[in-house]
């Protein structure tokens, strides 16, 4: 068994959202379309993205039994008022089941974060009509993970049970990042880090459950190189840095991440920083720069056993989707 929790949908086409400038598909040719927002070109985007037939062929050929498919990040309309944010979950949220008809794909919702009564409510609403998890972008605005609305919603969601994959989104713009696909390459990564950081020093792991199963992608930014940093701060600059009840240290085994690093020796940081238990198949699939075959650096990796190969390639998502 192989499980990829790292994928993305994008449906062939969706009612207008509401507002100028608002997220649009312009369809190029039967295989090839334009995601458009604020009318400019965004993404090009193929069939792989709203088609299951193509997407199953593609499983098929990385040797991929099943895949989370959850929204991607530019539709989750974060930044709109709250019934607008509902209406963008629950269009994107009922063409999701469509496209995850087949068994093997294993769709997860989007809510509208930034209020947390609907995004509950959204969620319960997900979960009846099929939907296994929820996506969330890793901030709203700027309210990080441990913003005490988003924190409801976490423990909504530990005491449902429902899985969540933290997917880093809207990051800072400028000249200096807008060079290189630096937003993608320095940008996402530091993002993923930073809401890590918020869920530990924020207090939320010690107001949450540890029924919590919540997984953050791109092999959690760049946290485990910086841990020791993170670490000795905690220690050395308590009255800034020491605010959670543990040392930073103590955290680890409350989180999982992916393995989108396309490194073996990032990935055995990973697994030596955060146990072979909290690390899971992630391809970023079906986007370019994603892991293509999927799963290929967990197989080629020598360090790992066969014990530890089969937790990264299935067991350790097993558990996560419950």
């Amino acid at each position: 068994m192989v499980i990829d929790v790292h994928t993305h949908h994008v449906p062939k086409g969706w009612p207008e959202l509401g507002w100028p400038g608002a997220p649009r598909l312009r369809i190029d040719s039967e295989r090839e379309a334009m995601i458009l927002v604020n009318d400019r070109d965004f993404r090009k985007i193929q069939d792989d993205c709203w088609d299951p037939r193509v997407r199953l062929e593609r499983m098929d050929q990385d040797g991929v039994d099943r895949q989370v498919v959850s929204p991607t990040p530019v539709f989750f309309g974060y930044d709109r008022p709250a019934a607008q944010g509902v209406r963008i979950a629950e269009i994107f949220n009922d063409l999701a089941l469509e496209i995850c008809a087949d068994p093997r794909l294993i769709p997860f919702c989007q809510v509208p974060l930034q209020d947390p009564d609907l995004a509950c409510a959204e969620l319960d609403r997900c979960v009846a009509a099929g939907h296994r998890g929820v996506e969330i972008g890793n901030h709203v605005g700027d309210r990080d993970l441990d913003d005490p609305g988003v924190v409801r919603f976490l423990q909504h969601c530990a005491a449902r049970g429902i899985p969540v994959f933290v997917h880093p989104w809207d990051m800072p713009a400028g000249p200096r990042v807008e060079r290189w696909m630096a937003q993608w390459l320095v940008g996402m990564p530091a993002e993923t880090h930073l809401s890590i950081l918020a869920m530990i020093l924020g207090g939320v792991f010690d107001r949450v459950p540890d029924t919590l199963r919540i997984c953050f992608a791109h092999g959690g930014g760049s946290f485990a190189f910086w841990l020791g940093r993170f670490e000795n701060a905690w220690h050395r600059r308590p009255d800034l840095v020491g605010v959670s009840e543990r040392p930073p240290s103590h955290y680890l085994g409350r989180f999982s991440v992916d393995s989108a690093v396309f490194d073996e020796r990032a990935l055995r940081l990973l697994v030596d920083t955060l146990g072979e238990d909290h690390v899971m198949l992630g391809s970023d699939f079906p986007y370019p720069l994603g892991e293509s075959p999927s799963g290929d650096l967990i197989r080629r990796a020598g360090f790992l056993s066969g014990t530890a190969r089969a937790k990264l390639l299935a067991a350790n998502a097993e558990a996560f989707l419950g």
